[in-house]
């Protein structure tokens, strides 16, 4: 593991690090614990993952990753490799992805015992001085357990919609209620610009190296688009003609007979959330669309889907990230909390999709060894999404993360927000 970033001056101290550790653990079982056992187990879709896998999954990065590589280290249970690993071929076999909800054992209480055997020896790991490598795995397994938050949560959720009942995650998360400024536009920068991360914190291995890009004259909307404006594309046939879509994207119209977002009701008057089934909001903005369907509403509403490289520089430009994140309980995209005449919601609510192809930058080298696996081999026919959701953690996401997913997908908390060209 020799190409790891310049380590020394990005990653926290020991003690900070320790402390990081035991809260982004304790916050995954926490999320957990409005789920039954019988939950925690099924697995909805073939994208999606059991709970329970999640909370073995991530278990074991730390126990393959770090404390592996101890003197005298023995795994918690022989074979357990086999079920919990995810992707990573390069450490051995795997139980296939589309299975996972069959795996009835290890039982839950047994799988919780893993976390807690795993943290134990974790805190003695950090107790004593951390190398630089060992702080950059530790921090890198971190983000990976908030990744799978973030999954834990549009999982659930998925598969309490389909439940005939639609049972809400919880019954006791809140709702805020305001009303969206008008649509605008703001003028983006026009020229040559750095993108990419700059090298100081954490960030993956996909977000550098930082590299020179052309900006061509554009613009960005100061916020993203609402269910509002959404429910006019439908009322006005956005999903009957053709000329909207890409090829693709009307295909899978037609074979899965899509006719408005994901968890929207029929009548177009409620939506599935964690909270159960809601009123659809008009102020809140659009989610659980897909790239396609986000690349036909631009295209409808005379306008396009910003480049990630447009995007990343207006946010970086912003003073501080903040927005409705996973920390504020909402759990649901919501509106701003007052009109804005600046740029809104770049941060929270909804991921939002860019049309920029999920590809490598310029000299892009993947990590070394089977953490090489993270992110490079993904480099194809996925899209580039930005700006974190309300199921995201607040302190995982900056202005250069980059999130992808395939066009068709929409079971995450996916949203658009408009660019156009000016001429």
């Amino acid at each position: 593991m020799n190409a790891l970033p310049n380590l020394s001056a990005t990653m926290p101290q020991p003690a900070g690090l320790g402390a990081q550790y035991t809260q982004v653990r304790q916050r995954t079982a926490a999320l957990c614990e409005p789920l039954s056992p019988e939950d925690t187990v099924v697995q909805s879709m073939p994208d999606a993952s059991p709970a329970k896998w999640h909370l073995a999954h991530t278990t074991w990065f730390f126990e393959q990753f770090i404390l592996s590589r101890r003197e005298g280290f023995k795994p918690f249970r022989p074979r357990w490799d086999f079920l919990f690993n995810s992707y990573y071929q390069s450490v051995g076999p795997m139980h296939a992805r589309p299975q996972r909800g069959l795996l009835s054992r290890p039982s839950l209480r047994e799988v919780m015992a893993y976390r807690a055997h795993v943290d134990a020896a974790m805190a003695e790991a950090l107790a004593g001085e951390v190398s630089p490598e060992v702080a950059f795995l530790v921090t890198l397994g971190l983000n990976h357990e908030q990744q799978h938050q973030e999954l834990l949560l549009t999982d659930i959720k998925h598969l309490l919609s389909i439940n005939p009942l639609q049972p809400a995650y919880r019954d006791d998360l809140a709702q805020r209620r305001a009303t969206a400024s008008p649509l605008s536009f703001v003028d983006g920068h026009a020229g040559v610009i750095e993108a990419g991360h700059a090298g100081v914190g954490f960030a993956y291995d996909n977000e550098g190296p930082r590299h020179p890009s052309l900006l061509h004259p554009h613009q960005i909307a100061q916020r993203p688009v609402t269910n509002a404006e959404y429910r006019q594309f439908i009322d006005e046939g956005g999903y009957r003609t053709p000329t909207l879509w890409m090829a693709e994207g009307w295909d899978v119209v037609q074979r899965q007979d899509w006719a408005h977002p994901l968890y929207w009701s029929d009548d177009l008057q409620s939506e599935f959330t964690l909270g159960g089934r809601r009123d659809i909001d008009p102020h809140a903005p659009v989610c659980h669309v897909s790239y396609f369907e986000a690349d036909a509403f631009a295209r409808w509403a005379g306008a396009r889907l910003p480049r990630e490289d447009e995007w990343e520089h207006l946010a970086s430009a912003q003073a501080a990230i903040s927005g409705n994140f996973q920390d504020d309980d909402l759990l649901q995209p919501m509106p701003a909390d007052e009109p804005s005449e600046g740029v809104s919601q770049l941060f929270g609510d909804v991921w939002e999709w860019t049309s920029s192809p999920y590809v490598s930058y310029p000299g892009f080298k993947p990590l070394e060894g089977a953490l090489g696996e993270y992110n490079g081999k993904f480099m194809c026919g996925q899209w580039v999404l930005r700006g974190g959701s309300c199921a995201t953690p607040v302190s995982h996401i900056r202005a250069t993360y980059r999130n992808f997913f395939y066009p068709a997908d929409r079971w995450q908390f996916m949203g658009i927000r408009l660019g156009r060209d000016v001429s």
